[in-house]
């Protein structure tokens, strides 16, 4: 499948009447989105792999959430196979709490290619992390709640957020203002840094 907004910015300023958005995807559509094959070129991408740690969005929207500025909900299928349990560590598994931190940047992403912004996506920080909890192999589902608070479209396109994963419905990680930005080719191919890219976007 392949969603496409009516204008480059995807609010329909072209005249055209806007199309309600999808509001889930599942693992099919994320892995086309992994191969730039959901939102079109030059859009933000899912990492491919095991690097994606999203099975599914169940709800995605540009109302709700904490702020009132857009959310998305998302699951992910946990198996004792899953590689990472094999090396971390081994004789006592437990998913690394990094890869449910970066798996809140991934979603906030493609918060951005949903919406219809283009470029490529980068993390750019996060406030405060705490995690409460673990997932083992035992756990069935991981699921995140991303809470979008700001985004800014200027010379640099930012989204911030806070985020959450709870493992069998309990919440064990907590991610307070959490920041992914978009970049075109040319300034990623100079080797621009996040922080001389966000500068003066504040």
């Amino acid at each position: 499948m392949h969603y496409q907004p009516p204008c480059g910015c995807g609010c329909g300023c072209d005249g055209t009447a806007v199309p309600p958005r999808q509001s889930s995807f599942q693992r099919e559509e994320l892995i086309a989105c992994g191969e730039g094959n959901l939102f079109g070129p030059n859009t933000p991408r899912l990492p491919v792999g095991p690097m994606r740690m999203v099975d599914r969005i169940t709800w995605i929207a540009q109302q709700g959430g904490a702020y009132g500025q857009g959310e998305v909900r998302a699951e992910l299928d946990i198996d004792p196979s899953l590689w990472f349990f094999d090396c971390h560590f081994r004789g006592d598994p437990v998913m690394p709490g990094c890869l449910g931190l970066d798996a809140m940047w991934q979603l906030i992403g493609f918060y951005l290619a949903w919406e219809g912004h283009r470029g490529m996506g980068r993390a750019l920080g996060v406030d405060e992390v705490r995690f409460f909890g673990q997932v083992l192999p035992d756990v069935r589902r991981v699921t995140y709640q991303i809470d979008i608070k700001r985004i800014i479209a200027r010379k640099l396109i930012m989204v911030t957020g806070d985020g959450s994963l709870s493992a069998d419905g309990e919440k064990i990680y907590s991610a307070q203002g959490l920041r992914v930005g978009l970049f075109n080719d040319k300034v990623m191919r100079r080797g621009a840094t996040a922080e001389t890219a966000v500068a003066g976007v504040a």
